[in-house]
């Protein structure tokens, strides 16, 4: 299984959270990483994107049906992320989650160190994880770290 954390891009401040949409950097975030991406995914990979405006925006980038799930809403746990994408679980498959900070973050450092510690991840950035079985004992990787800035 491969699990890509995608933190939403910038967004304006000026409204309600869940209402909060992109902000023109935001658009400019988005439009690198989800081109990144776009030349990297298989053909069939799965996106999940929390109820905030700025995640579907975000989410959306990529050209492909998104589920949209209070699951990942901001505050999310980081077992609800887990549970939801099925890790370690399901197998052959790739899973985008796009959400929020801390509980990316924190899913991210959960699934390298087993530690629910804050790591962050910046606007618009994510972290792509692979779980791979290696001599019969699952091994975790960190496929790519990227940050919007350096595209």
């Amino acid at each position: 299984m491969e699990l890509i954390l995608w933190r939403h891009a910038d967004a304006d401040e000026d409204e309600e959270d869940l209402s909060r949409k992109l902000s023109a950097k935001g658009h400019r975030q988005v439009a690198w990483v989800a081109s990144w991406l776009q030349q990297r995914l298989p053909t069939r990979y799965i996106v999940y994107t929390s109820p905030a405006e700025r995640a579907k925006e975000t989410a959306v980038a990529l050209g492909v049906e998104t589920k949209v799930t209070k699951r990942l809403a901001p505050g999310a746990a980081v077992a609800d992320v887990l549970e939801l994408v099925d890790w370690p679980n399901r197998t052959g498959s790739v899973a985008v989650v796009v959400g929020h900070q801390p509980t990316l973050g924190r899913v991210a450092a959960y699934l390298m160190a087993g530690v629910e510690n804050d790591l962050s991840i910046r606007k618009g950035g994510l972290w792509w994880i692979a779980r791979r079985d290696r001599e019969g004992k699952p091994n975790v990787v960190v496929r790519a770290v990227i940050s919007p800035d350096v595209l």
